[in-house]
């Protein structure tokens, strides 16, 4: 039971240890435009 509470303290102590996360570099343009309408329901007619 140690063992483990041990190598569970050391994962959670390793997180972040290469330092502050840094953002992605910014993509080109692909060109792809998506869009449209979408509606869920239920429809009963009388």
């Amino acid at each position: 039971m140690k063992l483990w509470m041990i190598a569970a303290l050391a994962l959670l102590a390793a997180c972040g240890v290469d330092g502050e996360p840094e953002p992605p570099e910014p993509r080109a343009p692909s060109g792809v435009t998506i869009s449209g309408e979408a509606r869920i329901g239920i429809v009963r007619e009388w």
